[in-house]
């Protein structure tokens, strides 16, 4: 599987993951620029902004492991400018979901919530 399929599916298998502990998905992929954040979801009155990794394998670490700085940077642009856009959300949390899977099996999904950005 190419690495596009890969986090398609992993998006996937997130977005699933997410709406099973109760959270509500609003966006998936939106842009603001070349800035993209994969998820946006709320749950308990929080909005969230999520980065999902996913990996077919350890070869090159956890897929958390794969987030850069640039990366939460455009994170942090793009979160901004959704809210600016949607000012009735006051409170924010920046997540990292991480799909770790061996071939279409799932291995492993870990949530860390509010990760510092």
């Amino acid at each position: 599987m190419n690495n596009q399929l890969t986090g398609r599916k992993g998006e996937d298998i997130a977005v699933q993951f997410l709406q099973h502990q109760g959270f509500r998905i609003l966006e998936r992929n939106w842009r603001f620029g070349h800035c993209e954040i994969d998820i946006i979801a709320c749950h308990q009155n929080l909005l969230h902004f999520v980065e999902v990794k996913t990996r077919s394998g350890l070869r090159f670490g956890y897929p958390e492991e794969s987030i850069s700085r640039l990366k939460m940077k455009h994170l942090r642009l793009a979160a901004a400018a959704f809210q600016y856009r949607h000012p009735q959300w006051k409170y924010i949390q920046f997540d990292a979901l991480s799909v770790l899977l061996q071939g279409e099996t799932v291995l492993e999904i870990r949530l860390f919530e509010d990760i510092y950005c």
